[in-house]
């Protein structure tokens, strides 16, 4: 087998081991504490922001455009509609700012 693949595989692994990891922790726990929930809770508001800071830092008008009618459709609509607007704005403003 390739280099490749091998790296494909152990990644593969490492990636579901981690995330059936976290399952099987809090899966003996009969209540979990509030504090934990809290903090399992604002894991998805912080990889988000993880992924959408850097680019919007070093992002042109395509992006802040698309970023504020993402921000604008998440007060009334829900994801699909969101992903699928905003995805239409970048890739128009792209076209037009070059």
């Amino acid at each position: 087998m390739s280099a490749t693949l091998w790296i494909i595989l152990c990644g593969a692994v490492a990636t579901y081991l981690t995330r059936i990891g976290g399952h099987l922790v809090l899966s003996r726990f009969d209540r979990i504490h509030p504090r934990v929930e809290a903090g399992l809770n604002a894991v998805p508001a912080a990889v988000l922001t993880t992924l959408v800071a850097p680019t919007a830092m070093t992002a042109g008008p395509a992006e802040w455009a698309a970023l504020i009618v993402a921000v604008l459709m998440s007060l009334r609509f829900g994801m699909l509609a969101l992903f699928l607007v905003s995805a239409a704005v970048l890739i128009a403003g792209r076209q037009i700012f070059g």
